[in-house]
C-alpha cells in the first residue's frame, strides 16, 4: 500500500494556518477540527512548517500562557520531513516511529497535496491485514 492510497480514503483536505497567528488560534483549530497538527503556509501558499499540539506544550512549558500569544512562526517546525504519494505506507510508518513524529505533509512536485497521521497509516495497514485474512479464509473455506 501507499501513501496515496491513504489520500484516496481520507481526501487530501489540509488545515492550514498563518505564520502570525497566535498559538491560541491554532490551538483553537486543533480543537475545533479535531486534529493533533496544522501546517503553515507561507508565500503562495506553500509549506512554510508544522505546529502540532507538542509543539504548543513545549512552548506553553517555556513561557507560560504568555506563549499562546505568541505567532505560530516562533513554535512551528520549519525543517519539515515530507512524504510523498509513491511512498509506501511500510517506509511511511518506519519514518514517523523513528523521528518520533505522526505528522506528514504529502507533496507532489513540491506542492502539498494532503497530511498523513500516524493513525492513517495504522488504519490503512489494519485494513490491507483485515483484507489478507478475510481472503485466507475464503481460500481454505473453497479448498
Amino acid at each position: 500500500m501507499k501513501v496515496k492510497d491513504i489520500l484516496a480514503a481520507k481526501g487530501g483536505d489540509v488545515i492550514g494556518i498563518e505564520p502570525s497567528a497566535s498559538l491560541e488560534a491554532a490551538a483553537a483549530l486543533l480543537s475545533k477540527h479535531r486534529i493533533g497538527a496544522v501546517v503553515i503556509r507561507g508565500a503562495g501558499g506553500r509549506l512554510a512548517g508544522i505546529l502540532s499540539e507538542r509543539d504548543i506544550v513545549r512552548a506553553v512549558a517555556g513561557d507560560g500562557a504568555a506563549a499562546l500569544a505568541r505567532p505560530v512562526g516562533q513554535a512551528m517546525t520549519r525543517d519539515v520531513v515530507t512524504c510523498e504519494e509513491e511512498d509506501t505506507c511500510a517506509d511511511v510508518m518506519e519514518q514517523m516511529t523513528a523521528r518520533k513524529f505522526r505528522h506528514l505533509p504529502v507533496l507532489r512536485d513540491n506542492a502539498l497535496i494532503g497530511l498523513i497521521s500516524i493513525g492513517d497509516v495504522v488504519k490503512q495497514r489494519v485494513d490491507e491485514i483485515e483484507r489478507e485474512s478475510q481472503a485466507m479464509r475464503d481460500y481454505i473455506r473453497t479448498a
